[in-house]
Order: C-alpha cells, then structure tokens, then sequence
C-alpha cells in the first residue's frame, strides 16, 4: 500500500475546474507538511446543495457552507492493525468556492486549495474557535499553501 492513499470525487460538472491529479497533490503536499506518514483521505468535490444537506444533517446547520470536514479520529479510538490513519473526508462545494474567489479576486484554485488546506488541518486536530488556536491554524494553511504552488 502506498504511503498516502488519497480517493477523490468530484462530481461531473466541476471535473474540469479541480481535478484529482492536483487535488491529490495538494493534499499529499499538506499532509507531508504536516509529518503524516502512512494516511487515507477522501476528498469530495460538489455542489452547494449536497454540502448543505450534509451541513444540514451532521452540523445541525440548515444553509451551504465552503467545506467541511468529517473526521474519522474523532471519538473512541480503535487498534489499527496496519498502522494507516484513516483520517477521514473533506467535502468542498465548488459553486461556493468560486463565489469566495470571484469576491476576493483570486483565481478559483487558490481558494480550492485553501479550503483542502483548511479541512485537512482540520482533521489533523487543528481548530480556530480561539484567538491562539485560529492563529496557529492560519500560520500552517499559510506555510502548507506557500508550498502547494511552488510544488504544484
């Protein structure tokens, strides 16, 4: 098995826009940064109405979001016979990206990268509801996407 196994989806519509190749390299490029070895990651790509019945049904909140994050580290721990992190999905709704990025004037892969970035670290247990965890936080997305486009 590979050391980083990364599944993409992305729904037709958005193939085109953010394709897996890059989208697995931006991932394998934020998860190196981070010192993970051996890890699964699922990575989803599609629209404003999935991510909302997802935010929805899992975050008890009734509106899109940009990306979310379903970790599968959280709660009890299991063995792992392997010794593979199974870390879990991030979920970005391509329309929403492209509304961030039209309205910052930035191209639309930067903020798909930033919001991979973003949900990644958030699987890795990174969160921003402090002041000193959001800064933290920030500084890796900033560090890990300085390194995506010079890579990528």
């Amino acid at each position: 098995m590979p050391a980083l196994r990364i599944d993409v989806r992305i729904d037709p519509p958005f193939r085109a826009e953010a394709p897996a190749p890059w989208l697995r390299g931006v991932a394998a490029t934020a998860l190196k940064a981070e010192g993970v070895g051996r890890a699964e990651l699922g990575i989803v790509v599609t629209d404003d109405e999935t991510v909302r019945e997802l935010n929805r049904t899992y975050a008890q909140e009734d509106a899109p979001t940009d990306v979310l994050s379903f970790s599968l580290e959280e709660g009890e721990s299991f063995p792992v016979p392997d010794a593979v992190r199974r870390l879990g999905e991030v979920v970005i709704s391509l329309p929403t990206a492209r509304r961030q990025a039209e309205a910052a004037g930035r191209p639309l892969r930067e903020e798909v990268a930033h919001l991979l970035v973003h949900g990644i670290l958030h699987l890795l247990g990174y969160d921003h509801a402090e002041p000193q965890d959001e800064k933290r936080m920030r500084e890796r997305e900033t560090a890990i996407l300085t390194e995506v486009f010079r890579e990528n």
